[in-house]
């Protein structure tokens, strides 16, 4: 057999696996699609069903991506930071034009279910249709109904930002082949529906796991780890554990002690600060309880991960401790006390203070560099809040005083480093 003749066929068999692989890829972004009535005049809301989906809509926190701050309630524009580059959220009011007035309500269940858009295109997950895959056409339905009662507003969608090839449809067909299948809620029949209600807040509306879960190079959740932590995307927080007593785990609080702080930002436990706070603001607080206790009861019943094994205290850079211990006198014991000790129900202990002891510092150096504040709700109208110190205290000075809070009083934690605190 020629040369030519050779490179002929493995050019022809090359050609042949990458379209069986095209096509596999194309089947598997269709898979549990179902037909779409494109008519958005067949749908009539009722009352009942407008009222729900404005509840729901909090309850997901659509207005945390859709509504950016100055900006017209659900018209779209604020910008996601991914690793990847940055989404912007589109308008979600029902003007024809740039909105999805001409949305039907099928159009709508599909983008909420699949991933796709009315146009056909492909849905980035930083809308987290992987999560809201699992909430009932009922509810996608009510949703639906309620954006249709909002202004219009003329305002069109700012382009994405993603570097290539992320910012192409064929990659995304191919990350949504390798990580994304469309579910529903499958309720467990040996739990309660109390239970059951919960794991359907936080799985499907509520996306918990887009910011208590890990993930991948390529930014998908890590479903088999569950709410097992993980950074923001875009951001320098870390969403702690919420199976885990030494991160965020509440297995061993009151379930009136979870509701306080989905409802207030506050309990006997401590408050919410950084992107928790919004979620408490602009979402949980306007739960019903019967909702907060539900998850509630399915936070409190996730399997826990047994505690890291003790390890020897590190030995401290006595000079980093002495530099630390000054700063800490000067700018932060007139609240916390001399010994950490705060001031019960207006300046937290650092002594034995979960949030401190983290193995991840990075919530602690975006604290002390840009402040913390709870959100001011209902139960909470007036939260204490902590100014910023990164006008005060330059890098060198933040990884000094939290090493030196992260080893006194019984803290046992690993120094902070000044590349964890050059963090931005």
């Amino acid at each position: 057999m020629s040369a030519r003749r050779l490179l002929l066929r493995s050019l022809l068999a090359l050609a042949l696996l990458l379209a069986v692989l095209a096509g596999g890829v194309a089947a598997l972004n269709r898979h549990g699609e179902e037909p779409v009535d494109n008519d958005a005049r067949s749908f009539v809301a009722t009352a009942g069903q407008i009222e729900r989906g404005r509840y729901l809509a909090m309850a997901g926190n659509c207005a945390g991506c859709h509504t950016p701050r100055g900006g017209a309630s659900y018209a779209g524009g604020r910008g996601i930071e991914t690793p990847f580059g940055t989404i912007y959220a589109t308008n979600l009011t029902p003007e024809p034009q740039t909105g999805i007035g001409r949305w039907s309500a099928g159009d709508f269940w599909r983008a909420m279910h699949n991933g796709r858009s009315r146009d056909g295109r492909l849905l980035y997950p930083a809308f987290p249709y992987t999560s809201f895959t699992q909430i009932t056409r009922e509810d996608s339905d009510a949703l639906y109904a309620w954006l249709r009662t909002l202004p219009p507003v003329l305002q069109a969608n700012a382009p994405n930002t993603l570097r290539f090839p992320y910012d192409t449809q064929a990659a995304l067909a191919l990350w949504r082949a390798l990580f994304f299948r469309p579910g529903r809620f499958e309720s467990q029949p040996q739990q309660s529906a109390e239970w059951n209600r919960g794991a359907y807040l936080v799985g499907g509306l509520g996306h918990c796991i887009a910011c208590h879960g890990s993930r991948n190079t390529l930014g998908a959740t890590d479903a088999a780890r569950g709410l097992a932590g993980g950074m923001l995307p875009g951001k320098n927080w870390y969403a702690p554990a919420l199976d885990a007593a030494t991160e965020a785990g509440v297995a061993g609080w009151s379930p009136s002690d979870v509701v306080a702080l989905l409802k207030t930002g506050r309990s006997e436990h401590g408050a919410v600060l950084g992107p928790m706070s919004e979620v408490v603001y602009g979402s949980t607080q306007h739960l019903s309880d019967a909702d907060l206790h539900s998850i509630a009861t399915y936070l409190q019943a996730l399997p826990q991960r047994p505690a890291p094994a003790p390890v020897p205290a590190p030995r401290r850079n006595e000079s980093l401790m002495v530099r630390g211990e000054k700063i800490y006198a000067q700018q932060c014991a007139w609240c916390h006390g001399d010994r950490g000790e705060g001031e019960s129900g207006v300046f937290p202990p650092l002594a034995g203070n979960r949030a401190v002891n983290l193995g991840n510092p990075a919530n602690l150096v975006q604290v002390v560099r840009r402040g913390g504040y709870a959100p001011a709700t209902e139960g909470n109208p007036r939260p204490y809040g902590m100014p910023p110190f990164g006008h005060a205290l330059d890098d060198a000075e933040i990884a000094a005083v939290l090493t030196f809070v992260r080893s006194s009083w019984g803290n046992s934690a690993a120094e902070v480093s000044l590349r964890d605190a050059m963090q931005r």
